[in-house]
This record gives structure tokens, C-alpha cells and sequence, in this order.
């Protein structure tokens, strides 16, 4: 088995994304039934993430889903990927996190990121406005400074306050930079973009300050792995996915995921089938050997610590063997 293999960590994003012919609810489900599956492979951290508005995701509320997720797990790590900072206020974020860790001790992890929202409308919802993301870095220091007490207000956060919930930062554009000046984990993707992925790693580790909340760089990459028997059958997992977004760049929503032989006998447009084929590619995927040789290629390349898999498709069966497999991999 590979070394560098052997020295990484492997954790899992789930984003609850509905099926086609199923509700919500199912969705949701899945997530908590996928984290008791992923736990006994072994895997480091279970994160899901924030969406609102968005038809093809049921993950509306992360720290609500993160609470059922812990609640059925016993070891493993539970997280967000994340909450999406702008969209909340800090210290509602801190009470919530510390009412996690208190429930959860040892096991919480704090994944934020900078988006607000997915459209105007949604947005609009939510009171907030693309400009919020542009004061993500002062979120984060006034986040933290609830959970070390040092909020010039006078008001306390409880529980949040003297506990301690590692933080992450979501690296979508500056987010690398962000993440650097603040001292913290960085999490970023994807995988089809690997010289622009390097190039945010590279920034992030030479513009690092040491912070109470982490002494050295740490990098997370994240993307989507599909581990299958045959290339085939692990390009099949690509292809729900690879259309909802390729759907959702052509008609402005992002649908539930279709089976993979529905996708088979669509007619696409010209650009519906320029953006579906590059939604195909890019990703680890391929059996356990083509996997394993590529792993260690992107790891090699990026000195990165922990990968955060974030694959989504319609077949949940074909989905938990992808990581089996990999988990396999991962154990050599």
C-alpha cells in the first residue's frame, strides 16, 4: 500500500440530495443511515452541508442534521461542510455549535463557509445580500471570539463559551487567504481544477499565522470519488450528478437526481451536452486500482492531510460499495 495513503485521513461530505420517486424525508434518512455505514468502514469525519431553496437538496438546517447524525453515530466525527457563515448571525452560530459539543463532546467539527444563497429570491429570503460574503473574515473572528468570551458586547454565549469546536474554512476564491490570516484548517476543491486547487494550497501555507486554534497548516481536499468494479460501472455513478448540474447551468434549477439509465435516453441540447460531459470528468474514478494510483498522485502533489469525499448519485447501494472500496484502499 502507498504511504502517503496510509498517513491521510478519509472522511465524507453528504449533501442529502433528493432522488427522483423519493421525498425529503428519505433523503435526510439516507444521510443518518449513510453515517452509521461510513463509521464502521472507519472513515475520520461525517459533515453535511447548507442549502435553502434549492429543489435537489433536503439539507436545509446543517446543525440540526449534524444533532441526528451524532445522535446515531458513536465515534466518529460530525460536522458541517458547511454552515454558510453570512447567511447567520455569529453568535446564534456559536450557541448552536456549543450546544453540539456539549451534547457531543469530542466529536463536533465547525466547517464554514461564505456563500449567501443560490439565487436572488433565496437571498432575498434570507435578508441577505451578495455583499455579506465580502465581511466572511470579520464573521469568523467574531464567531470565535464567542466561544473564547472575548466579545466587546458583554454578552456571553452559552454553552459556546470556553469550549473549543475545531473550525474550517470552506476555500471557495479568497477563501485560501482568509483561511491563512486566520490560523485555520482549510478545506478546498475540487478535483477537476487541480492546478487552481494547488495554487490556493500553495498561498494558504505560505501566508499561514500560527493561531490558538491551529499551530500548522492542515488541508483538506474534497471532490467526488466514485470506486467501482469496472470504469464503467463507476462512471455510472457520475451520471445523475454530472446531469442535475449540467440541468441546473441550463435551466437555472437544480433538480433531484435521476437514475443513471433515465440520463441514457434524455436528448440534450448541444450546451446541455457540453456541460453534462464535463460534469463526467475530471474525478477520481475507475476501480480500486485506478483509484488507488490516482489518490496517491493528487496527495503527492497537494501534501494534503485529510480527503473529504463528496460524492452524490441516485443508486445509494452502488454508493455505500464506492466507500467500502475506498475505505479498503485506505486501509491497503
Amino acid at each position: 500500500m502507498s504511504s502517503v495513503i496510509a498517513a491521510t485521513r478519509f472522511s465524507v461530505l453528504d449533501r442529502s440530495r433528493t432522488r427522483e420517486g423519493h421525498t425529503n424525508a428519505e433523503a435526510l434518512r439516507d444521510t443518518v443511515s449513510l453515517a452509521r455505514e461510513v463509521e464502521a468502514l472507519g472513515y475520520h469525519r461525517f459533515w453535511v452541508s447548507e442549502h435553502h431553496g434549492v429543489p435537489g437538496v433536503a439539507g436545509s438546517a446543517p446543525t440540526v442534521l449534524a444533532a441526528a447524525v451524532a445522535g446515531a453515530t458513536h465515534t466518529i466525527r460530525v460536522g458541517t461542510g458547511g454552515v454558510m457563515l453570512p447567511n447567520h448571525r455569529p453568535l446564534i452560530v456559536a450557541e448552536q455549535f456549543g450546544v453540539l459539543e456539549s451534547l457531543f463532546p469530542g466529536r463536533v467539527d465547525m466547517g464554514l463557509g461564505r456563500s449567501v444563497g443560490f439565487t436572488d429570491g433565496v437571498r432575498k429570503a434570507l435578508g441577505r445580500d451578495k455583499g455579506d460574503a465580502e465581511d466572511f473574515a470579520a464573521q469568523i473572528q467574531e464567531l470565535l471570539g464567542w466561544f473564547r468570551g472575548t466579545s466587546p458586547t458583554g454578552v456571553h454565549a452559552r454553552p459556546a463559551e470556553g469550549l473549543t469546536v475545531p473550525p474550517f474554512v470552506l476555500a471557495m476564491g479568497e477563501g485560501a487567504d482568509i483561511a491563512a490570516r486566520a490560523g485555520l484548517p482549510m478545506v478546498i476543491g475540487d478535483l477537476r481544477n487541480r492546478e487552481k486547487m494547488r495554487r490556493g494550497i500553495d498561498h494558504y501555507r505560505d501566508h499561514f499565522r500560527p493561531s490558538g486554534w491551529a499551530g500548522e497548516p492542515y488541508v483538506v481536499i474534497s471532490g467526488t470519488i466514485a470506486v467501482a468494479g469496472t470504469p464503467e460501472e463507476a462512471r455510472r455513478l457520475l451520471v445523475p450528478e454530472a446531469w442535475s448540474m449540467a440541468h441546473s447551468r441550463t435551466h437555472g434549477t437544480f433538480p433531484p437526481l435521476p437514475p443513471a439509465e433515465r440520463v441514457g435516453t434524455l436528448t440534450m441540447t448541444g450546451k446541455e451536452r457540453g456541460f453534462y460531459e464535463g460534469g463526467l470528468t475530471g474525478h477520481i474514478a475507475g476501480t480500486e486500482e485506478q483509484v488507488a494510483h490516482e489518490l496517491e498522485t493528487v496527495l503527492k502533489e497537494t501534501g494534503a492531510q485529510e480527503v473529504l469525499v463528496t460524492t452524490s448519485t441516485y443508486d445509494r447501494a452502488a454508493l455505500l460499495d464506492s466507500y467500502r472500496r475506498l475505505a479498503r484502499i485506505a486501509e491497503g
